[in-house]
């Protein structure tokens, strides 16, 4: 049974492009970080194409992009948590926004305290 994608290589909205890490929440959507197409998106039970929930304005390190992101997690307020590895961050992006906002890192690959090396893992 395919339950995201399936329709060759891409961007449109039922195509994925590196598909990494996925997660599924309460309601059985399905939301996977995309390394090809530096985006997350979420596919609801049944349907036939997905929804870009985080990025997908193409690789970059403003707040509206990703680059080359990793893992995923919701809570149960749907906000979506991503692992930007590329940028070295933590993003948050609320239910229904159009930028993310960093909540951890951002300022380059380091050791310091505000500082992420090639984030890939997120837990709760």
């Amino acid at each position: 049974m395919v339950v995201a994608g399936g329709n060759g290589q891409g961007n449109r909205p039922d195509q994925l492009s590196y598909p990494y890490y996925v997660f599924v929440d309460r309601d059985h959507s399905v939301y996977m970080s995309e390394y090809g197409n530096h985006r997350v998106m979420k596919w609801e039970e049944g349907a036939k194409q997905g929804i870009v929930v985080a990025g997908g304005q193409g690789q970059g390190n403003s707040l509206t992009q990703l680059n080359r992101p990793l893992g995923v997690i919701v809570d149960q307020l749907g906000t979506v948590y991503v692992a930007d590895q590329g940028n070295h961050r933590i993003m948050r992006w609320s239910k229904g926004a159009t930028q993310g906002s960093v909540i951890v890192g951002g300022n380059g690959a380091g050791a310091q305290s505000n500082q992420l090396n090639r984030t890939e893992f997120i837990r709760y």
